[in-house]
Formats: C-alpha cells, structure tokens, sequence
C-alpha cells in the first residue's frame, strides 16, 4: 500500500511494505528533491507532526528522518520557526548525486549477477533503458 503525503512543494510516496524503512524512504525522497531542485533553499518541510499525519505514520519515525537530514547537511530546524531547506553547494550536491546513482547501480549489478546477466548485457539493458527514457522526455 502506498500512502501519500503533500505539503506545498514537498510530496511523498511511501510504500508500507517496502524492505526500506519508512524513515528512510522519506529521507530518500527529500534529498532527490533538493537534488533535483524541485526543493529550494529556504523552502519550508512540514512540522514534524504534521508530516507523520499526512503520512499516517509515527512522530518518532518523521524526527529520525529529519535528524539524518539535518545531520547530512540538507535541512535546518530553527526553534520557534520551523524546518527549512538549508544552502548546499554544487560540490556536495554532485556528490549526493553520484552516491545516489552508485546506490542504484548497485542494486542493479546485484540483480543482474543473481540472474546471470553479463555485464555485456547489463551495459546494453541500460544503454536501452537510457534511450528510451530520453525519448519519453
């Protein structure tokens, strides 16, 4: 089951029976959006309760999630005010995105090895995959 949570900018999906954690697909979630830039830099993130209701999940689960990220550098928590998308720079950002794609990579090189794909083939999968995700944009 999916459940879905907005708040202005923000929107996330998270799958209840999922193998990763629901802390961590928000964590997820939020980081590829200030990646991607579709969160800017001072942009405000739900309270924490109010995340956890839109979600129909726990205050403890939404305040690790938001305790790695600020942790990682890519939100603040002013008292009395709220959370906000903190200032990154292009660096760090390029960095993220490299661990990010590695992380997916991963997954697939693990996948293809318990299928017995070659990395000829899987280098062709994803040649494929990539051109027909440019023609659908």
């Amino acid at each position: 089951m999916c459940i879905y949570g907005t708040h202005s900018k923000m929107e996330l999906i998270i799958i209840e029976n999922s193998n990763q954690p629901i802390y961590q697909q928000i964590i997820d979630q939020i980081k590829n959006q200030i990646i991607n830039k579709e969160l800017k830099v001072g942009d405000p993130l739900p309270s924490i309760r109010g995340l956890a209701k839109s979600l129909k999940t726990s205050v403890i689960t939404v305040k690790r999630a938001y305790l790695e990220l600020s942790k990682d550098n890519f939100i603040e928590t002013i008292t009395g005010k709220g959370t906000f998308v903190k200032s990154v720079n292009d660096s760090f950002l390029n960095d993220e995105k490299k661990e990010l794609i590695q992380k997916k990579l991963d997954e697939a090189i693990k996948t293809a090895k318990e299928l017995n794909i070659s990395k000829a083939e899987l280098i062709q999968f994803l040649e494929m995959a990539y051109d027909n995700n440019e023609k659908k944009h």
